[in-house]
């Protein structure tokens, strides 16, 4: 039988009010939850190539692009059930087969007391000026810490949020700050178009999606020079990845005036991923945050000692409330967050974080 938009719709709603993160819909296959982590199947019939049109039909906004659909190889976008959530999705090809994966949003925009962030997190987002870089895999959470972020600024400061997203995810009401949010592809052509014209746009706060090339760092780097607080994201593991992998956008001859002008301007990297709960109920983050000092900055400007940025990171904790992953991991197992196991296996260095854990654990017990 024949997937109808009310069924469709109830099954997006039921998935909302669930907890489920993600559902995946292919050709010939039942509909799919990630639930905290796990992919669940539905238990309905298989879906055919005709629902999954039915269901582009409902989702897409330009009616050009749905007429183009059995060309279609990639597509993203995003669509809002009100009340309910926002959607972000992305449509496949896969072996000839139509597939799409659709990421749900919740229409109320996190705080970092919902997901249970470090205090510093708000710290960070009440800075002046400079660049924060967001970090991790896909779906390890940096759109909802970076929601958070910039809630708490909205609540705080009267001050112009400009973000320029592909697509725009959780929808801010202004409450103290006056918010601009920028959908790319429907309110301006590129990243690069609206990176160009950010600057005119009287911003104090710049949010970029993310970090692509070097033009959109060039010009992050700029805005930050120039007094303003940018926050970014970038598709690695931690601080130093981070660095390293900003610094090799760039040709080979301009990267030492970059290593400078990040060693300048880089306030804080906040670099996370997702465990499972101890009770397997739920997830938490897990974040290594490093906040610039003089020793981090001159860390990055000398390409031989970048790697003591780990050890000013671990030293910071008592001061700035910087934290290594193997520190934060401590915390969450100490509170009962998460399984011993599970801190030991995103350790670091699992070895060194079970050894220093056994030794910590000898000495309380002394």
């Amino acid at each position: 039988m024949a997937l109808s938009k009310e069924v469709f719709l109830n099954l997006v709603r039921s998935a909302s009010l669930s907890g489920v993160s993600d559902i995946h819909l292919r050709t010939d296959e039942k509909p799919c939850f990630r639930i905290k982590g796990d992919l669940v199947l539905v238990k309905t019939d298989p879906l055919t190539n005709d629902d999954l049109k039915m269901i582009c039909g409902i989702m897409f906004k330009d009616r050009d692009v749905l007429e183009k659909l059995d060309t279609l190889t990639e597509f993203d976008g995003s669509f809002s059930l009100p009340k309910v959530c926002r959607v972000r999705y992305n449509l496949m090809r896969y072996q000839g087969k139509l597939g799409l994966i659709l990421r749900l949003i919740s229409e109320r925009v996190p705080t970092t007391e919902d997901l249970k962030l470090p205090a510093v997190i708000n710290k960070i987002a009440d800075a002046n000026a400079g660049l924060v870089l967001v970090t991790g895999a896909t779906g390890s959470g940096k759109s909802s810490t970076l929601a958070a972020m910039i809630n708490h600024i909205n609540r705080t400061s009267a001050v112009h949020i400009l973000t320029l997203e592909d697509p725009v995810e959780f929808i801010h009401t202004p409450i103290k700050a006056r918010i601009t949010q920028r959908e790319i592809g429907q309110d301006t052509a590129d990243f690069s178009s609206a990176l160009r014209s950010a600057l005119r746009q009287d911003p104090d706060i710049i949010l970029i999606g993310e970090m692509r090339d070097a033009e959109t760092v060039s010009i992050a780097l700029k805005a930050a020079e120039t007094g303003h607080l940018v926050f970014g994201t970038v598709h690695t593991t931690d601080a130093l990845s981070t660095i390293g992998r900003v610094i090799s956008m760039f040709p080979p001859d301009e990267q030492n005036v970059v290593r400078t002008r990040i060693a300048d301007n880089l306030h804080a990297t906040i670099s996370q991923r997702i465990l499972k709960t101890a009770d397997e109920k739920g997830r938490v983050v897990a974040q290594e945050i490093m906040i610039n000092n003089p020793g981090i900055r001159e860390a990055i400007m000398d390409p031989q000692r970048t790697k003591e940025i780990y050890t000013y990171i671990e030293k910071g904790k008592n001061t700035s409330g910087a934290q290594s992953f193997d520190q934060h991991l401590t915390i969450l197992f100490r509170e009962g967050l998460i399984a011993k196991e599970e801190a030991i296996r995103n350790a670091t260095s699992p070895e060194d974080f079970e050894r220093n854990l056994m030794f910590s654990d000898s000495g309380k017990d002394d």
